[in-house]
């Protein structure tokens, strides 16, 4: 014979207590869900600030990025938390739903026990199916994969960037034309000379000539969905700046070396002097010597060098170099050297190739003129974009080089050989 008063009332003292809890956990989870709404209002107001930022600058604000990776820390923490209180929520699903019941609860809850309740004795008897263990599989019984959502960050990993220098070290210009023209002295025949009293005076001569350099534009451009656009916010600020970085890129590599065939500017370095190696060179030079001999030939051009450009690889070779005792020349491990090589900046440059160099009078011999500042448009009007619901990003530039005095500028190796 049964005896199940005492078996009830725990049943009817558990339900309040499951109940009391699945109320706790759904007011944890309203508590959440208004946290990642506020979550999601914040950080739509920094991609917007952002977005601004990469437009006006080229770059995000330290502070915005600051922000946003705050924001994205504490989304996962929600995210997480929000996950647990569902799974919570989950396992007290209900008095009603049998998967999450106690054998003991299922048991008194069957016909059988409740036809010897009735009797007063007898037997029953319940038929119970094998354990299956709860898995992250997205296939099989038990396994609930595809209800477990992984947390994105609210950013995009950008992957490495360059440091664009060459264009600092030049005068800025600006221009409303197509084409800049400038006119140059060519010829000096200084006849001068000391003259008796009535004497004929000796006549001196100059020659000069009418340059021009065009302005050259830099562009290129992206297709994408408008849904993309309009569902992730921060795509739009994305590809902004990396419109704005593949044109600063192409820039950088044009100011030192393009060559002046089609649409490029004509750079620094074809037009740059060679480095004199059979007049300047001694036996025994290694690339500090170099420079501080290349610096010397503009200084016999009658220019005076103000900056070094070279690659990476060949500052952290000399910054590296030591002397016979086996002490650094220029470089300290212990702290941070300032790019100076004899008196001058040192601009390592990712755009001029590793065993080369340029030194020459950067302040001076050359200018930037900007026709059109880099800028980014966006276009529905293009092809069949508006029947595929699509847009078009340009990015593009317009520019112009003028080098007015090559003379200034010398180009070379770092090791034995001359320039070519």
């Amino acid at each position: 014979m049964f005896h199940d008063h005492k078996l009830t009332a725990a049943h009817r003292e558990y339900g309040r207590k499951d109940s009391g809890q699945r109320a706790d956990d759904q007011a944890e989870a309203k508590a959440v869900m208004e946290a990642l709404q506020k979550r999601d209002a914040e950080l739509k107001g920094w991609l917007e600030k952002a977005a601004g930022q990469i437009k006006d600058t080229g770059a995000m604000a330290a502070e915005t990025k600051t922000a946003l990776e705050a924001i994205a820390k504490s989304g996962t923490e929600l995210q997480a938390r929000m996950m647990e209180v569902e799974q919570k929520l989950a396992r007290r699903s209900g008095d009603g739903d049998a998967a999450h019941k106690s054998t003991g609860q299922l048991f008194t809850e069957t016909a059988e026990f409740q036809s010897v309740k009735a009797r007063s004795g007898g037997t029953a008897r319940m038929g119970v199916k094998a354990v299956t263990s709860i898995s992250s599989a997205t296939t099989g019984t038990g396994g609930v994969g595809d209800g477990i959502r992984p947390a994105r960050l609210p950013y995009i990993v950008t992957p490495g960037m360059r440091d664009f220098t060459i264009r600092d070290l030049l005068m800025p210009g600006r221009t409303d034309s197509n084409a800049i023209e400038y006119v140059k002295e060519t010829g000096f025949q200084n006849m001068a000379a000391p003259v008796a009293e009535l004497a004929q005076k000796p006549q001196s001569d100059l020659a000069f000539d009418l340059l021009t350099t065009p302005v050259r534009t830099l562009a290129h451009w992206f297709h994408a969905s408008k849904q993309v656009l309009d569902d992730i916010p921060l795509l739009q600020s994305y590809i902004d700046g990396r419109a704005r970085y593949g044109l600063a890129l192409v820039e950088e590599a044009q100011l030192l070396a393009g060559d002046g065939t089609g649409q490029n500017l004509l750079g620094i370095i074809p037009q740059a002097t060679p480095y004199a190696f059979a007049t300047y060179s001694s036996s025994g030079d290694g690339k500090i010597d170099r420079l501080r001999r290349a610096i010397l030939q503009v200084r016999v051009a009658l220019f005076r060098a103000s900056a070094i450009v070279l690659n990476p690889v060949d500052w952290a070779d000399i910054e590296t170099a030591k002397d016979g005792n086996g002490n650094y020349i220029v470089g300290d491990p212990r702290g941070q050297v300032e790019k100076r090589l004899w008196g001058l900046p040192v601009v390592d440059s990712d755009a001029i190739t590793a065993g080369k160099f340029l030194c020459g009078a950067f302040n001076i011999a050359a200018q930037v003129f900007d026709r059109e500042d880099a800028n980014v448009q966006v276009s529905t009007e293009d092809r069949d974009n508006f029947i595929k619901n699509a847009v078009t990003i340009r990015a593009e530039e317009r520019l112009a080089l003028a080098v007015t005095r090559p003379e200034s500028f010398v180009y070379g190796n770092l090791v034995n050989g001359n320039a070519s």
